[in-house]
């Protein structure tokens, strides 16, 4: 790798790093709600041993097989369910049981992003430890030579080399980590094109909150506090950032400024806009926002073969300046020519949003 892009690179992998940091320590108390089966879990099962354990889990509807995962890190378990191997040392029972039924539900609202559908073949790699030491261990071999930006991370998780790697945070924030990385993970295997930042941070905030019956979840962004409580913030502030600069931003430009407050501003904002385009005027742009992203799972953004390249190739670093030339340029084409019009009717939707959060006494 050139200098001049291997600098780069590791410059966006210190911006990936710190952003992860931020997108934890922003999520709130979500909505994780169990229907108490009828029966005791561990009837018929001897909990306190793993073998125990993989036969309980075993009979889970969204289970297909569970076995020892040997590891160097600890005592843990592979789940394969239909789409996802989740291998773990987290063998706390009451959130490892939800595990898989979460991260199955998750895949079903990512795919609902897109009005076509979507067939996952292979499945996807969850690594989910128990412990930050254990994190730590398997993420300095993970990683590699960039084990120390990736360790920054204080509270979190992260997506690399098509795998998630998590650690338990509590059981809200670790679904809520899932639920976010899981996105990027989902879309950087079936998109042609990387999304503008704006619109992958957003998306990946629609799945930071759920709610569970029966082992279903159900996604709620109408209740993620993470994102509607800073967005309040900032509009009664009146520094949020003007549309035009929003769709052209990448966070890393403010992370780079040590700007933590801008950079929860972009993500609640993005988390709002997203919205917007789904929800506003009963999905008065849904068709515009669906095309959007189509055309990035299939490759027909308007662009040149330089632009095409960079977006279809995620071993080269997205830079700012892409973001800054490429995302207002496809807002344009896909959602509104005169997207500068939409200033008072995005903040508008975002005041509705915010309308019955009270602020914490």
């Amino acid at each position: 790798m050139p200098k001049a892009l291997n600098k780069t690179f590791r410059t966006n992998l210190k911006i990936c790093a710190v952003l992860a940091v931020i997108v934890a320590l922003s999520l709130t108390t979500g909505c994780l709600e169990q229907t108490q089966p009828t029966k005791s879990v561990s009837q018929g099962h001897d909990l306190r041993s793993k073998d125990g354990l993989c036969s309980y889990l075993r009979q889970l509807p969204a289970v297909k097989n569970v076995e020892h995962w040997n590891n160097p890190y600890g005592d843990g378990i592979t789940i394969t369910t239909k789409h996802y191997k989740i291998h773990t040392t987290m063998l706390e029972l009451l959130v490892l049981r939800q595990v898989p039924g979460f991260m199955e539900s998750a895949l079903i609202a990512y795919k609902k992003q897109l009005p076509v559908p979507i067939e996952t073949e292979n499945l996807f790699t969850i690594y989910l430890f128990g412990s930050r030491r254990q994190w730590e261990d398997f993420t300095k071999v993970f990683t590699g030579d960039n084990a120390s930006v990736y360790l920054n991370i204080k509270k979190g998780a992260y997506y690399l080399n098509g795998a998630c790697v998590a650690y338990n945070i509590g059981r809200t924030r670790t679904f809520a980590v899932l639920g976010h990385e899981g996105w990027h993970q989902f879309n950087s295997r079936h998109f042609i094109y990387r999304l503008p930042s704006w619109l992958d941070e957003g998306i990946a905030t629609l799945f930071e909150t759920s709610t569970c019956v029966n082992g279903i979840f159900q996604f709620t962004p109408e209740k993620n506090l993470g994102r509607l409580g800073p967005l309040r913030k900032i509009l009664l502030s009146g520094k949020n950032f003007p549309l035009e600069e929003l769709i052209s931003l990448n966070p890393g430009e403010v992370v780079i400024q040590a700007d933590t407050n801008a950079v929860i501003a972009f993500y609640a904002q993005s988390y709002a806009l997203t919205r917007f385009l789904r929800e506003n005027d009963y999905g008065k742009y849904l068709e515009k926002y669906h095309n959007l992203l189509l055309g990035a799972a299939h490759g027909t953004w308007p662009l040149d073969d330089t632009l095409h390249k960079i977006a279809g190739d995620r071993n080269i670093p997205l830079t700012a300046s892409w973001n800054r030339y490429v995302s207002p340029k496809l807002f344009a084409y896909y959602i509104d020519p005169h997207y500068t019009l939409m200033e008072d009717e995005y903040l508008v939707f975002c005041r509705k949003l915010v309308y019955n959060i009270r602020p914490k006494r």
